[in-house]
């Protein structure tokens, strides 16, 4: 049996047989100046359980082994080898182990700072990503930083590992005409924006455009719209004093009711409830 985690409350549990190998912006300036918190390597097993009511910087996940779950787009999803997750900041963001399956994953956290964390809701939320490869260059850092912690040396490891991050959240750069067609979204989010007008900026049919998105996002265009939306909303929220409904006007909300129930649906609280919830 599957035990979901509360969602209403902060949780950091590891557990006894879990395996963790990291390393923190604090004791590695290499990280720090390409605003990532930390990056880590974990063997995981239950009770494994992570629960962050309001994730302050973007977070990438690359599952390398087993199966968990990760709490994504406001849904519960399995996620096994070879499969990536990216958690755009201001987000309910939790993922934790099946009972008798080893998990292991790695990852990168981006400080608020981060523009990963700035545009994170442009990224895609559920991919197809080898993860080796970043698994080797957080192993190499970590052994580094072990050893000597030499400064160009662990340059040299933060790059490789900033390039294969960029291999898994920049897919719409591959894409010229989705990266116009969303940059101008994001940029009135406000618009009634319809399929048809996302089609004609992007100079495609809607049809095209649908299995673009699927592709590149793992979402429909109208998901991908409402992702941003909220996202968008969840930064203004905790960044300025602005009015909810404001708050909901610019990111394309008439209705105060349709916009508190998305924003409960894909982050687990109201927006009154969201904006009091300490950042985690």
């Amino acid at each position: 049996m599957i035990n979901t985690p509360n969602l209403q409350t902060e949780t950091h549990i590891y557990g006894d047989d879990t395996r963790l190998t990291t390393v923190r912006a604090e004791h590695c300036e290499a990280l720090a100046s390409r605003h990532i918190a930390h990056v880590a390597v974990i063997d995981a097993a239950a009770p494994y359980t992570i629960v962050r009511t309001r994730l302050s910087g973007s977070f990438l996940q690359v599952c390398l082994g087993g199966e968990g779950r990760t709490l994504l787009d406001g849904r519960w999803h399995r996620q096994s080898a070879g499969i990536a997750s990216f958690a755009p900041a201001h987000a309910l963001h939790a993922f934790h182990c099946l009972p008798d399956v080893r998990w292991q994953l790695c990852w990168v956290r981006f400080m608020p700072s981060s523009p990963r964390s700035l545009a994170g809701a442009m990224t895609p939320g559920l991919t197809h990503f080898d993860g080796q490869p970043l698994q080797h260059a957080i192993l190499g850092l970590a052994q580094e930083m072990s050893v000597s912690a030499d400064p160009g040396s662990c340059a040299a490891w933060v790059d490789l590992i900033e390039r294969y991050v960029a291999r898994m959240v920049d897919p719409w750069q591959r894409e010229p005409r989705l990266n116009q067609m969303w940059t101008a979204v994001l940029a009135d989010l406000g618009r009634d924006w319809k399929l048809d007008d996302l089609a004609g900026l992007a100079n495609m049919s809607p049809e095209h455009l649908r299995r673009l998105c699927w592709k590149n996002f793992g979402r429909s265009p109208g998901k991908q719209l409402t992702t941003m939306r909220i996202a968008q909303a969840a930064h203004q929220l905790v960044t300025t004093s602005k009015k909810i409904e404001v708050v909901a006007r610019n990111v394309g909300y008439i209705n105060p009711f349709t916009f508190s129930n998305t924003f409960k649906r894909l982050t687990g609280f109201r927006p009154s409830e969201y904006r009091s919830k300490p950042r985690g």
